[in-house]
């Protein structure tokens, strides 16, 4: 696959203050976990979608560049959009585009590139396997 798929937003959560900073502002650790997820769900989705492996299960590999524009403010809603960049034989690569939803306002906050390799979590080892294999 070498376009990107359909943006899909795989993940949208409010901001609460227990995510916070002393300085007020969303620690960058949260988005961080919350790119992370959006990333594997829509790893797992397109597998899915596509009928692949179904022993595969995904764990990240690497999330690369990640800078933060703006700030995220507890009570934001932040909208993780993903879609699918890359598939390889045991990976999948997802971009994740970061917003923050603040009243009538949209904030794009960061974006990022996320690998995920599919394992075999049946097995001791973990070992990757086949994303979609031939029959």
């Amino acid at each position: 696959m070498s376009e990107p798929t359909t943006p899909y937003i795989a993940v949208q959560v409010p901001m609460m203050p227990r995510d916070t900073n002393r300085h007020g502002t969303i620690f960058g650790g949260v988005l961080l976990s919350y790119i992370d997820l959006a990333g594997a769900i829509t790893a797992q989705r397109e597998l899915q979608l596509r009928g692949g492996n179904p022993k595969a299960s995904f764990v990240t590999v690497a999330i690369n560049r990640v800078e933060f524009k703006k700030p995220v403010l507890v009570g934001d809603v932040v909208r993780f959009e993903t879609s699918v960049v890359r598939v390889g034989r045991t990976s999948m690569t997802v971009h994740i585009e970061v917003y923050a939803e603040r009243g009538a306002d949209t904030i794009h906050v960061t974006s990022a590139e996320g690998v995920f390799v599919g394992v075999d979590l049946s097995t001791p080892e973990r070992k990757p396997v086949e994303l979609f294999p031939q029959a």
